[in-house]
């Protein structure tokens, strides 16, 4: 039978380092969750942690579909069989062993103790072992759906896009914004088996983020036609990042200022599911790539973002662990969450989430399973 797969286009580092840029941005809104709990927050340093970076989780979509299209063949065949397999094992297998791990780990810790097995299955169903490991559900989700998206894609053009985008827009709006939905979810009784089902769509729904993933698929299939367009349109798609950059602070800023919302309220509020933040993830999307496919930067950052990219899975997978301990470090010193700290704070999670998996990559080139366990696939030498 004729395979998908086709002969193999040449790498593109653009991927790997924009995964170290969405690392660094994940750590940046959970350090930033520790930060908003001073109530006396620096809001402009709220909006750094907490606004700035919210491409972070829909821009992965936006390279994971990418990378998945870029050698693919979509008029050919798919083998849904072994495709799946070789993506269950990279984000399945990972994610129940961290889900265990953290189960286990947090209920030693505050006392908890293990979930029931009912409850086990509905943490594991929803990503709610730890609060980065949702992402984890959303992506094996998509991955599910292979068969339907390559369906998509080869039918899509720009006319099309657009059309999807307003539908974006449209749903994310009503899933984020509509008070009678939200009324009806909040309202339902705590026993209701389709509470669970509706308070936790953002961990499952791939509607969410349909319209980024679709785009980055698109963008592959034809990536010979956008390495063309980022070059010629470097300078507007810069424009464009900055620009919905802005309109995102100020909607965060605005929502402070003139409707009186604390930071918390804000950032609940402008975040990547906003149509702001829709725009802003899309611009984030092209900007990132051509910035590191063109190179304007000087080169001997590429060494750093090699690093960031290439440790940035177990640095996702791990960084709450490193984020617990230092701060119960602080808690324990009787430091309070201020501007100067929380920078610390920030600084020591990344270096430390990067070192650890380092180590864990060395021992894993003599323990397979740890390996397998800890951090997925990496490639092999």
């Amino acid at each position: 039978m004729q395979t998908a797969n086709q002969p193999r286009k040449p790498r593109l580092a653009a991927i790997e380092y924009i995964r170290g840029i969405s690392m660094m941005g994940v750590i940046g809104i959970h350090i930033g969750s520790q930060y908003i709990m001073n109530p006396s927050a620096n809001i402009h340093l709220v909006a750094l942690f907490e606004t700035f970076t919210r491409f972070s989780v829909p821009i992965f979509f936006f390279i994971s579909a990418f990378g998945l299209f870029y050698n693919l063949n979509i008029h050919a065949p798919f083998d849904f069989w072994s495709f799946s397999k070789r993506r269950l094992k990279t984000v399945l297998i990972p994610y129940l062993a961290w889900s265990l791990f953290y189960l286990i780990h947090d209920g030693l810790l505050y006392g908890v103790g293990f979930p029931d097995p009912l409850h086990l299955l509905s943490i594991l169903f929803f990503g709610n072992a730890k609060y980065q490991l949702y992402f984890m559900v959303i992506l094996l989700w998509f991955y599910l759906l292979m068969p339907l998206w390559i369906a998509i894609v080869r039918r899509l053009t720009i006319p099309w896009l657009g059309i999807l985008l307003a539908l974006q827009i449209a749903f994310d709006y009503w899933s984020s914004f509509s008070t009678s939905f939200n009324i009806y979810v909040y309202g339902l009784p705590d026993d209701s088996m389709l509470k669970p089902f509706l308070m936790y769509r953002l961990n499952y729904w791939v509607l969410h983020y349909f319209f980024i993933f679709l785009l980055g698929g698109y963008l592959s299939v034809h990536s010979e036609k956008f390495m063309a367009f980022m070059k010629k349109h470097l300078h507007g798609l810069t424009c464009f990042f900055f620009f919905t950059l802005g309109g995102l602070m100020t909607y965060y800023y605005e929502k402070i200022y003139f409707d009186g919302y604390t930071a918390l309220e804000a950032i609940n509020t402008a975040h990547q599911l906003c149509p702001w933040g829709i725009f802003y993830t899309i611009a984030a999307s092209l900007f990132f790539f051509a910035i590191f496919t063109e190179q304007i930067y000087p080169q001997r950052l590429n060494a750093l973002l090699h690093i960031l990219g290439k440790h940035s899975y177990f640095a996702y997978l791990a960084h709450p662990l490193i984020i617990t301990y230092i701060a119960l470090w602080l808690q324990n010193n009787g430091r309070i969450m201020t501007a100067p700290v929380i920078i610390g704070f920030y600084w020591a999670t990344l270096i430390l989430s990067i070192l650890a998996a380092i180590i864990c990559r060395k021992l894993g080139e003599y323990l397979p399973m740890i390996n397998k366990l800890t951090i997925g696939i990496y490639p092999k030498k």
